[in-house]
């Protein structure tokens, strides 16, 4: 069992909350108001707990697994092989890779299961915890020894990362569906309104993918507790995705999401440590109306939304501009204006930081694992 025991702190804290927006508002007389950009701001120096919010070494992680319910014909015949799109991630191939670059991102690729043997590469994580899930209409997608080593793996990741930024996407086959049937059992969610594509999506295509995922909720129709959830229906990746999360959070990190995996992984760390939201900022990659539906399960809105139809994290490279520029609206000083403290006053004596303890969970063996 993995023990959350004040694994993430709140970010709530009113007098520095204040501070911000009054140091915002002597902005705003100078330069006049910047919309959304200062909201983002304030959650910004919340997460940092400081007047001064700084980012360092952003990190793109991208986490991969396949799925056993791809078996069952989820994906178009002609659809990538999640090892073919792993290569061209490491391949620099993709406009994501691209982006990424040109914002001065490290990227990595997580092998958190994928079916193929990938070769080795500098920028290849190998952490497969098998050789992707099983069938989630016959039986639990993963163990909860594997749901369990996935999470690990995820930590100790998110615990030797250099930066205090992480943003956090997953492929693979089945992955999105995989990730339908997490958020729609946490949240009672329809997995209808997750999985549509589009208004004008085939219908049979539809009809086809309600009659696997409702197979597949009724073989688990009593599993409720979250990572029971993730093991019976989730893929390796959102397992991992998990994993970082929690830790980041537990260290004040910034975690970006983007895409519908991310936001399972992102529902069931909240279940765990609900502060954990308190961290996250949303982009995204498509114009799928299932991310519509997976983002209002948040009450979030994506920083940019820009009609693509993309990779995931590529919506997050684009949108990382922003949450720079937000957050140089604290730190950085117009030309005659005093720096000011990095805190309020009656925070001073307080640490800048605040770390919590993250337990590690009880061993667990995990088939095929990798490390």
């Amino acid at each position: 069992m993995v023990t959350t025991r004040s694994l993430v702190a709140p970010t709530t804290n009113p007098l520095l909350e204040k501070a911000l927006r009054e140091k915002l508002q002597r902005r705003n007389e100078a330069g006049g108001s910047l919309g959304e950009l200062e909201p983002l701001a304030v959650r910004l120096g919340l997460m940092q707990n400081t007047l001064q919010p700084r980012f360092h070494q952003p990190q793109l992680l991208v986490c991969a697994a396949d799925h056993g319910l791809a078996v069952d014909g989820l994906e178009p015949t002609d659809r990538r092989r999640t090892s073919d799109s792993v290569a061209m991630l490491l391949g620099n191939q993709l406009p994501l890779t691209v982006f990424a670059r040109t914002q001065g991102m490290s990227i990595q690729v997580v092998d958190c299961g994928v079916a193929d043997e990938l070769a080795g590469h500098e920028r290849l994580l190998v952490r497969k915890i098998a050789h992707g899930t099983r069938n989630a209409r016959a039986t639990a997608a993963m163990t909860g020894a594997q749901a369990h080593a996935a999470m690990r793996a995820g930590m100790e990741i998110a615990d030797q990362l250099q930066g205090n930024v992480t943003v956090m996407a997953g492929v693979g086959m089945g992955a999105h569906e995989s990730a339908a049937l997490v958020l729609s059992r946490l949240t009672d969610c329809a997995v209808r309104d997750l999985v549509m594509s589009s208004t004008e999506m085939d219908t049979d295509r539809l009809a086809h993918l309600l009659v696997i995922l409702q197979g597949a909720q009724g073989r688990h129709r009593d599993v409720v507790e979250p990572i029971e959830v993730l093991a019976a229906f989730g893929g390796f990746e959102i397992a991992v995705m998990v994993g970082v999360m929690l830790m980041a959070a537990s260290k004040r990190h910034l975690l970006v999401i983007d895409g519908v995996p991310a936001c399972a992984a992102l529902m069931v760390a909240a279940r765990i440590a609900p502060p954990v939201t308190d961290y996250s900022v949303f982009c995204r990659s498509h114009t799928h109306l299932g991310l519509d539906q997976a983002l209002n399960l948040f009450r979030a809105s994506a920083l940019l939304e820009l009609g693509m139809d993309s990779t995931d994290g590529t919506g997050a490279t684009l949108a990382w501009p922003l949450v720079k520029s937000a957050a140089a609206l604290l730190t950085e000083v117009a030309d005659g204006e005093e720096a000011g403290p990095s805190r309020p006053a009656p925070l001073a004596d307080a640490p800048e930081f605040i770390t919590l303890p993250v337990a590690k969970a009880a061993p667990a063996s995990a088939s095929n694992s990798d490390s």
